[in-house]
């Protein structure tokens, strides 16, 4: 399984560094068919607040992964009026799980790809992700099949726990939030984000984590 997540010039931090932390967990506990990368258009990309990091791989190799996470930062509608850039992407949610943060949102809709679908999308984002013609959910989290979106740099949880769960189940997806989540607090917390994530999950997938665990 192979995690791509788009990472551009003035990236949030959170939004891409929170993802990949919590994604790479599986292939740390020994998952040796798990790959998470960092696609970006250049070798080399830099912050919101200047953190420079190397890109694993190029936007186009990102086509082919499994799932797509669109990160977001300070630069994405310039990102999203240069078809040098977007020209690249060739996303299909057919085969690929593909999710959005924050300003990440407006770059699905310039890409095409949410339609008359509702999204998420952070505070600041919101009225050009609207002007792009998308209904703005007032929650963190929202997917529907094999598109998901989020609002708010904190939402990442969200999205790694349901790409976890749709690739790997519920179960893998329990054991990295519980891990991530504060001492004293992983009970709560571990809850609180499964009832964002498993309502938007497919039910055949819900029900044989159930019978599972029975």
């Amino acid at each position: 399984m192979h995690i791509a997540i788009l990472t551009f010039d003035g990236f949030n931090e959170l939004d891409s560094l929170i993802a990949y932390g919590m994604l790479s967990r599986l292939s740390l506990i020994g998952d040796t068919d798990w790959r998470v990368s960092i696609a970006s258009p250049t070798a080399r990309v830099t912050s919101m607040n200047g953190l420079t990091i190397d890109a694993h791989i190029g936007l186009k190799e990102a086509n082919q992964a499994d799932a797509v996470l669109i990160g977001s930062g300070m630069k994405t509608r310039e990102v999203a009026n240069d078809p040098s850039i977007l020209g690249q992407l060739q996303l299909d949610p057919q085969r690929q799980l593909i999710a959005a943060q924050c300003s990440g949102t407006f770059l699905l809709a310039k890409l095409g790809l949410i339609g008359q679908t509702p999204a998420c999308t952070d505070t600041t984002s919101k009225p050009w992700v609207q002007a792009a013609g998308v209904k703005i959910l007032n929650q963190a989290f929202f997917a529907n099949g094999n598109l998901a979106t989020a609002g708010g740099c904190l939402s990442a949880q969200y999205i790694s726990g349901w790409m976890i769960a749709r690739l790997k189940g519920i179960a893998q997806a329990t054991e990295v939030l519980h891990y991530f989540a504060p001492v004293g607090e992983k009970e709560d917390y571990v809850a609180r984000a499964l009832s964002h994530i498993t309502p938007h999950l497919p039910e055949q997938a819900v029900a044989l984590e159930t019978s599972s665990a029975t």
